[in-house]
Order: C-alpha cells, then structure tokens, then sequence
C-alpha cells in the first residue's frame, strides 16, 4: 500500500530552502523519496508514521510527497515558500529601560509573527497585519538592541531601538497642602520629569490620578488621620523627593438661623439656612426628611423643604459631622378662594390677561378655564394674573388650586368675535356726525366701533345684530371694525365698508334762467357731485341725473316769476346755493 502523508510542519518556509520540518503520515517505512513539488530533498525516516527532511529551494505552495516501494502518496498536503519578514522602521526608535510602551514595527511579510525581539528579550505583540506589527517593549538596559521579527518564513532584518534611562522625579509645589481627613479633595502636583507615573503616595495611602503630564499630575487625595504626611510620585525612573500634606480635621458645622422658619406640608419652598462650617454638606434633614441642596457655601446654604407635618428638627451633616438643630414648623395651607374676575369674557382664541382676585392664592399650581389651563403670569396671596387658554364659545368655571386644595369657581364667558355684514348708510361727509347702522352678528358686548383708525360715538346696540353710531371725521374709503370682549371683526365677510364724501360745491347754473312754468334742462356745474340724490330749485324737488363728479344736470320745476336758489344735495350735504330766475310767460 502507498504511503500516506496525513500533515506537514511547518506548513511554510523561505524560498532559499533549509527549513527543517515534520511529514506524519503512515507506510514511511522503506521510503526512498521526498518531494518538494518536483524537486526532492534529503530525509530521515523516523518511523512508519514520520520522516523530518530539509526544504530544497522553491517558490509558490508546492504539494509534497512521499514516494516508496509501495508507490507514492497522493494526499493534498502542501507547503508554501514564503519570503522571510523585512522590517523598514520603528516608532519609536527609543523608550524607558522600564519597557511598557508601544512600539509600531512596519514593513513586509509580516504575518503570523511569532515573536519580536528586543535583543534578547520577547516584546508583548497587540496588533499583527502584513505590513505593521504594534508590540509593547520588553525591559532593557540602558543601550541599543537590535529588534527582529521572526515568523514561519525566518526571521527579519534587524533594526535599532534604543533604551533610554528615565530621570527620577521631582516635586516643586503641592496645591492645596492640605485637606479634610476624609480626602476626595482634588491636589495639583508640580514638578519635573513626572510622566508615567505609576503611583502618588500620600503616607502609605495612594490617591486616584486624574490627569498627568510631564510637569504636573492632578490626583484625589486619599483619606488620612489629622496629621502631616509626606507626598510622593513613582515613576520608571523612581520615586520622587517627598513634600508635605496636612490632614486637618473638619470641624463641627453649626447653624445659627433658618429663613423661612415655617411652610407648607407640601414642601417645595426655598430655605436658608445661615451658620459657621457648613462647607460640603452630605445632607440637610428635615426631621427624618432630607432636602434637595440648591447652594452651599461655607455660611449658608440654600435647599428646597421636602413634604412634612408638624415641627421638626432641621440638622446639616458634613464631614464634620451633624450640626445642631432649629425648628421648622409645617404649617397646614389654607384653601383658595377667588371672590372677582377682571375680565370676566374674552374672546375664544385666548390669550388675553385675566386678573383673579381672592385670598390663599400664593404658590399657585394651577388655574383652569373649564378643562384648560391658563398660564401663571404673576402669582400673591390675593391676586394671579394669567392668559386665559383658548375655548368654545360658552360659560367656564375658573379655580385655582394650590397646595390648599381647589378654589370655588367663577363664572368666565367665551365669546365669539363680532361680524359685519352690511351698513346703512355706506356714504357720508368727511366731518362725521351723521348716523351709521351697523347690521351683523355677536353685537350685544359692543364696547367699541372703529371707521378705519378712527373711533366712532354714541354707540347704542339696538340688538345682537344691530347697532347705532355717530360717524367720526374721515377720509377716503375705510373699514368699518366692533369691537366686543370677543374680540374685534374682519372684513372678510360681508360688506363693511364706508366711504368719506367732500360737501358738493356748484360753481355754475347753464342756463341760469328759465320759464316759469319750468321743463328746461339746467346743467349744474361744481365738485363732489357723483352722489348727488336731491336737487331743488326754491325748495321744490327737479328731476335730474349725475353725469359726473363735477355736472348734473337737472329740469326746472314749475315757479313765480322771480329769483330762487338752487341747491344740490349728497349723503355729505347741501351744496352752495346759486341764483336761478324764472322768466314770466
């Protein structure tokens, strides 16, 4: 039966050949024959199941086979020749005789290292690709070494790294040089050649590092008993001259007022409480209670009062332990009441300010219209002002509710906005003071009717769809607006629109005289006559027709022989009088 060859290792090697490696397999025995590919290589057969050889020359990955009287193995076992690693630089090219740092190796054929070396001593390998290796180096002493690569392939060029000797460390200034016994205080450590530093000692205690450079390392000081210690800095280069920290015992905090000294059983209220070391304060107790601790300093602190009832023990604990006690009374808050509403209507889009007057107002949580709320905008015992939400038109229920409870309801009316649909009349003379109807809907709280800008007097509702006014002076065509707590119309709707006219003025009567029995056609001429709706000659009506702004021309009636006036008329007025004569018959 022909051998077998089962695995082969290592499984790669330099394509100059020499590498010793291990064939397992079965039928060895008597073999005559190793081959790399086509190229054969000399052997020791071990036993029946093992021959090591020496890789001939190649390149690629070449099957490998044995061949003995019993013929030649067949199995897909293969070796590759692979280029031994080439390494190009390092960074850094130095470091600490302590080791520790990171060193990136780059070049080629780099993977599958198996160790780097630093002359003799074996680096730590992180990272491993084809073209960079990152290792962390080994302890060394004070020289250069050269750094090598080895993999399955061989093992590398060789490159210099050089181990530098770490100056020891040296303290200048502690700040602060002292703290409470307690420690948790942060301490500034200045100096020179401090990086790296592997510990801070404060006695035997060691503090938590925070930060650290070469000239400065920032660390939490440990806790320690109320005496001097001596403060030191390790490093790779040693430990660094010792500076001295104090351990001051915290004294006692004490109170001596509290401001207020009573509030509601709800809590929530903001009290000072005044004294002597009350610097770091764990906790402020209200009773068995603790408060939420809003400022601290070392005279006061400010906190917000948690819930409770009855008189209790307010007491500080800091470091120093617990102060003594002043009395906090819980006093029980009254129920709101509301007794007036200023306005007590407004329109259904919200927002307008409302005033709320009563008693036990203060701390207010919330005021409701009907189901909404309103936003708090000023806030005493006996008033609240607040922006009523928007709502249906309809009648609400107002309350307040504090920590007291819920106020009695007060009666506030939402109320649609007014609209207009139609004057009467549309017309009228630039000086006002003639009568205007207003006709629409939502008229009844009426408290103002403004003519573009200008307001108008003597507002009299007649009903919800009806009101009465005094035109104002104006000029021009303007909108006619009301105004009710509902808020103010639009002219989107209707016909709201009114028109100042100038006083007709006649300039000419062609002809100015006529029969006396009339029929003639008279052209008056003048001004601000295209809404001429009367002329008359001594009073008597004519027939006529507006042609323009400045003629109309009329047909005398009938009169006495003699001198009459004629007089034109528009919604703004009569006109100017000119003489006419009627001619006897």
């Amino acid at each position: 039966m022909a051998p077998v060859v089962t695995s082969i290792s290592p499984t790669q090697g330099v394509p100059a050949g020499g590498t010793h490696v291990t064939l397992t397999g079965s039928g060895f025995t008597g073999a005559t024959m190793v081959r790399f590919g086509p190229n054969g290589t000399t052997f020791v057969i071990v036993s029946d199941t093992q021959i090591t050889a020496k890789t001939p020359a190649g390149t690629g990955t070449v099957q490998v086979t044995v061949t003995a009287p019993t013929g030649t193995s067949t199995q897909n076992v293969f070796f590759t020749y692979a280029p031994a690693p080439v390494l190009t630089t390092l960074t850094p090219a130095s470091g600490p005789t302590a080791g520790g740092n990171v060193v990136t190796l780059n070049g080629t054929n780099l993977t599958g290292a198996t160790s780097v070396k630093f002359g003799s001593n074996t680096g730590v390998i992180l990272t491993n690709t084809a073209t960079q290796i990152t290792v962390i180096a080994p302890a060394g002493p004070p020289s250069s070494v050269n750094v090598t690569v080895t993999t399955a392939s061989g093992t590398s060029n060789a490159l210099t790294y050089t181990y530098t000797a770490v100056p020891a460390p040296t303290l200048t200034t502690l700040n602060p040089t002292s703290g409470p016994p307690a420690g948790g205080n942060v301490v500034t450590v200045n100096g020179t050649n401090l990086t790296g530093a592997t510990s801070v000692k404060f006695g035997s205690n060691t503090g938590v590092i925070l930060t650290n450079t070469a000239t400065q390392i920032t660390v939490i000081a440990p806790a320690g008993p109320p005496s001097s210690v001596n403060v030191t800095v390790t490093t790779a280069g040693g430990t660094s001259n010792a500076l001295t920290y104090t351990y001051v015992a915290t004294p006692v905090p004490t109170l001596t007022s509290l401001n207020p000294t009573s509030g509601p059983t709800s809590g929530g209220n903001v009290v000072t409480l005044n004294g002597t070391n009350l610097t770091g304060a764990t906790t402020v107790l209200f009773g068995p209670t603790p408060a939420t601790i809003l400022t601290n300093t070392a005279t006061q602190i400010t906190a917000t009062a948690p819930p409770g009832t009855g008189n209790v023990n307010v007491t500080v604990t800091t470091a120093g332990g617990t102060s003594n006690a002043l009395t906090y009374s819980y006093v029980a808050t009254p129920v709101p009441t509301l007794t007036s509403l200023n306005p007590t209507s407004g329109p259904t889009s919200g927002g307008n300010v409302v005033t709320l007057n009563g008693t036990n107002l203060t701390g207010a949580t919330s005021v409701k219209f009907g189901s909404n709320t309103a936003a708090v905008v000023t806030n005493t015992a006996s008033q609240i002002t607040a922006i009523a939400p928007a709502g249906p038109p309809s009648s609400v229920n107002v309350t307040v509710t504090t920590a007291g409870g819920t106020s009695n309801p007060l009666p506030y009316f939402y109320l649609a906005a007014p609209t207009l649909s139609d004057l009467s009349p549309h017309l009228g003379p630039a000086t006002g003071g003639n009568t205007v109807t207003v006709f629409g809907a939502n008229l009844t709280l009426t408290n103002a009717v403004n003519f573009g800008g200008n307001p108008a007097t003597a507002i009299t509702v007649v009903s919800d769809n009806q009101l009465t006014v005094t035109a104002p002076a104006g000029s021009g065509t303007v909108v006619v607006t009301v105004t009710t707590p509902g808020g103010t119309s639009t002219a989107a709707t209707g016909n709201p629109y009114y028109t100042y006219l100038g006083a007709p003025v006649l300039t000419s009567l062609v002809p100015s005289h006529g029969a006396d029995f009339g029929g003639d056609a008279i052209v008056l001429g003048g001004s601000n006559l295209t809404y001429t709706d009367a002329v008359t000659f001594g009073g008597v009506p004519a027939s006529f027709a507006a042609i323009s702004d400045t003629q109309v021309v009329a047909t005398s009636p009938a009169g006495a022989p003699g001198t009459v006036s004629v007089v034109a008329h528009t919604p703004a007025g009569n006109s100017n009088a000119l003489p006419f004569v009627y001619d006897p018959s």
